[in-house]
């Protein structure tokens, strides 16, 4: 290595010539009916994120566009199973350890559309 390379003001080489320009050739002609892509590429919208939380909410749905109330359901979430596993460790083996899973506060909180279906999002407890 050279000590040009590390000094403050670096000197890049230039870069290296086409293949058409070392060899000293013409480019071939582009195939007939070639238009090349002028177009520049266009943004996507992206759907807002939405805050759901452990009640039903009026939104719009990012999937179908309309104003929906959100349809829930809930499921045992990481607390009630955490909670579960805890309850069995210390003894209370005799079906105590499922109580977590019938409680609404240790319970996760899915959204979604009640007209297309659509996945909302998720309320973790």
């Amino acid at each position: 290595m050279n000590a040009e390379a590390y000094s403050g003001n670096p000197k890049y080489p230039a870069a290296p010539p086409s293949y058409f320009e070392a060899t000293g050739q013409q480019p071939p002609p582009p195939p007939p009916g070639f238009k090349p892509v002028t177009s520049q590429p266009q943004a996507v919208p992206l759907a807002p994120i939405l805050h759901v939380g452990p009640e039903p909410l009026v939104a719009t749905c990012p999937n179908c566009g309309l104003s929906i109330e959100t349809v829930t359901r809930t499921e045992p979430g990481l607390i009630a199973y955490l909670s579960g596993v805890l309850i069995f460790l210390f003894g209370f083996w005799c079906g105590c350890c499922l109580i977590p899973c019938c409680i609404d506060s240790c319970m996760d909180v899915h959204h979604s559309c009640p007209n297309c279906k659509a996945y909302i999002g998720r309320y973790r407890r």
